[in-house]
């Protein structure tokens, strides 16, 4: 049965998601339709959780902050709609799901740089 529900899904799975973890800074390029155009969009943020591995239900929250109010966003890893995944920064950071940068602001909210 797991062969033939992996079987239906590698024709959707996509080849070239960068390696990223929660605390890296994603560039986010989103396609946007409105009525019969079509735009990308670039959303930048703090991913705060990746869920469900590497398979076609893995999905990722990223959050920016936007007029001095945090904003979140869950993208599906494997979406048509995302054009293009760029890790601008990779972060240090302990935990797997980053949800206490939520309750903080400012200088405390920031993330230190992993050096490569």
């Amino acid at each position: 049965m797991e062969e033939l529900i992996k079987l239906i899904e590698a024709p959707y799975e996509k080849n070239d998601i960068p390696d990223f973890q929660a605390g890296d800074t994603l560039n986010v390029h989103v396609l946007i339709k409105e009525g019969d155009k079509e735009r990308i969009q670039q959303y930048q943020g703090v991913c705060i959780q990746r869920k469900n591995g590497s398979g076609m239900k893995a999905s990722f929250t990223v959050r920016k902050i936007s007029g001095g109010k945090g904003v979140e966003r869950i993208f599906p890893l494997h979406s048509p709609s995302i054009a293009k995944i760029e890790v601008v920064r990779r972060g240090v950071v302990r935990r797997a799901k980053l949800f206490y940068l939520r309750d903080l602001s400012g200088k405390s909210a920031r993330i230190k740089e992993r050096r490569s």
